[in-house]
């Protein structure tokens, strides 16, 4: 299923900097940067509650926000995309 990771860290301290840099590095491990604080990620289940897991221990939840959508197995027809940084098809064939 597709996910789409948001989040907004507050970055007026420096540990508020620090899970910034966090909260995007975990993301990049299970998925596409689309926008700066925007992931795609395609996971199944357990996949997701570990990735779920690991931001809210890096998240503090008193000044940061951490949102899940969830677009399912059909994401495709969920997405349309107009601009700059166009995406690649996460479950495609990547040719290095």
């Amino acid at each position: 299923m597709m996910i789409l990771i948001t989040y907004d860290v507050n970055t007026e301290t420096s540990a508020g900097k620090k899970r910034l840099r966090k909260i995007a590095k975990e993301c990049v491990n299970y998925g596409q940067r689309v926008q700066n604080s925007v992931f795609e990620c395609v996971a199944d289940t357990a996949k997701f509650l570990q990735i779920k897991n690991k931001l809210e221990k890096i998240i503090d939840k008193d000044t940061d926000s951490l949102r899940f959508y969830y677009l399912g197995n059909k994401y495709k027809t969920k997405i349309d995309h107009i601009g700059a940084k166009p995406s690649f098809d996460i479950e495609g064939t990547i040719i290095i």
